[in-house]
This record gives structure tokens, C-alpha cells and sequence, in this order.
């Protein structure tokens, strides 16, 4: 697995419910490393509730008093940081970031570290960093929770893996025959229930195609449409035959009429 040798690491944490988000984070996101430095969270009760079905991640964390004894064994320690100064000016987005620390990976442990949530980490802690990370945000409002920082980290090592394989539509593109066979029976139905007359029927023809070619429409997209064309058209059909058999019986029951 790409992400195996990625190690998420929380500096002085001091809210269990954001312990327990980050584990939710990395579980969706196929990490499983998780060392807490000198947390001061005490709420392990909420921690587990927001952890969520990664409960086991939580109970697999590892605790230790100092960062350097945290990423002793990393190759690669990345600190995030919202603020900029003049050792600070190397960083990069997770996303620059994301191949090159997944490269790294495959022969030597990589550490993501993440500071407590009043102040981040602090000149001490970033000494001993590496490299920099830096996630994007509006410059007056910087700051972000340190779960959903670790969810925008992990979600792009998770994508320049290649881990994510989106679902494929099982019906293939329709073919300009097969739409053509809808066009002229929707034109059809349209004409038959009195939606358009034939003088207009290019014209609204040419709306209904403009609004059926906005996006891709497969074989089975065009046979449900069809489907609901020649419903349509018998219950149209069975409308007006209703119609002209109600008009026959009304019309025998009231027979000819016999002046006085």
C-alpha cells in the first residue's frame, strides 16, 4: 500500500473530539500511523464518539512525551504550518507535496505533523521539521481545524496514489441512430397528446434535442426515454378512447327525441 509507511502526527493535541476526527480522516483515507505527542486532551470519551467506525485506530495510537521521539525513526518529517516567515518561505500545498512524499514512502517512514489547536506548532517543533506544508486559505482567516487539516493532507496522498477508482457506467455512449429512433418517437407523442403542432414541431424538436445533448446520454438513458414516450402516447391513446366511448353512451342513453 502506498500510504503504509505515512505516519500522522499530533504535537500537544487538547481536544479528544478532534483526536477522534483524525482518526475518522485517516481511516477514510487509508492511513493507519497514528502518534500523539504529549497530548492534554482528557475527554477520550468524545474522542471515540467522533472517531466513529476507526475506533480501533484510536486504541492503536501511540503516545510519547517529546516530537523527536515521535519521528525518530522517519526519513521524511513534514511540518504544517499557516504562518509565513523567513525560514518558513520553502513550503508547499499537500498537493505539490503529495508525489514526492509518496516516493519517499517506499523506502523510509514519512512524518505529517500537526501542532495543538490555539497556536500550531511552534519554532522549536519546526526545527526539527524537514519540509514545510502549507494548506491554501484565505489570508485573513488562515487557521484550520487540525482534523480537517489532516483530512485535506490525507485526501491528496490518497488521490496521487491512484487509490480511488470511480465508478464506471456499465451502458455504453448511444448511438446517433438509437437517438434519432428516440427524437422521431418523442416527435411523435408530442404531435399525438397535442403538445405541439406540425407547423412547430421542428422548432420544439429543436429545443428538446438542444436540452438532451447537454451531457452524455448512454443506451439505457435513451430506452427509459422511450420507455416514457410510448407510455405517454398510450395513455393518450387510452384517454381519448375512453373519451369517445363515454361520448357513445352518453349519446344511446339519451336516444331520439319525440316532439309533442
Amino acid at each position: 500500500m502506498p500510504t503504509r509507511n505515512i505516519r500522522i502526527v499530533l504535537t500537544r493535541p487538547i481536544y479528544g473530539g478532534n483526536i477522534g476526527s483524525v482518526c475518522r480522516a485517516m481511516s477514510n483515507m487509508g492511513l493507519s500511523d497514528l502518534v500523539l505527542v504529549a497530548p492534554l486532551a482528557t475527554d477520550w470519551e468524545e474522542a471515540r464518539k467522533m472517531a466513529c467506525w476507526a475506533g480501533d485506530l484510536l486504541d492503536s495510537r501511540k503516545e510519547v512525551a517529546t516530537l523527536p521521539e515521535a519521528v525518530a525513526d522517519c526519513g521524511w518529517v513534514m511540518g504544517t504550518t499557516s504562518r509565513l516567515g523567513l525560514y518558513r518561505r520553502h513550503s508547499k500545498t499537500p498537493r505539490e507535496w503529495a508525489p514526492q512524499i509518496l516516493q519517499t514512502a517506499q523506502t523510509a517512514t514519512v512524518a505529517l505533523v500537526f501542532g495543538p489547536e490555539d497556536n500550531g506548532l511552534s519554532n522549536d517543533d519546526l526545527e526539527i521539521c524537514t519540509q514545510l506544508v502549507q494548506i491554501p486559505s484565505r489570508p485573513e482567516y488562515p487557521s484550520l481545524n487540525v482534523a480537517q487539516a489532516v483530512m485535506i493532507c490525507a485526501y491528496e496522498l490518497y488521490v496521487a496514489a491512484g487509490l480511488f477508482e470511480p465508478a464506471c457506467e456499465k451502458s455504453p455512449e448511444a448511438s446517433s441512430s438509437l437517438r434519432e429512433l428516440m427524437f422521431a418517437l418523442w416527435k411523435k407523442t408530442l404531435l399525438d397528446i397535442g403538445f405541439m403542432k406540425e407547423d412547430k414541431a421542428q422548432h420544439m424538436m429543436l429545443g428538446l434535442r438542444r436540452i438532451l445533448s447537454r451531457g452524455t446520454l448512454s443506451e439505457d438513458d435513451v430506452r427509459i426515454l422511450m420507455g416514457v414516450a410510448r407510455q405517454t402516447g398510450w395513455c393518450a391513446s387510452e384517454m381519448l378512447r375512453l373519451k369517445e366511448r363515454f361520448a357513445q353512451e352518453g349519446a344511446a342513453r339519451s336516444g331520439p327525441t319525440t316532439p309533442p
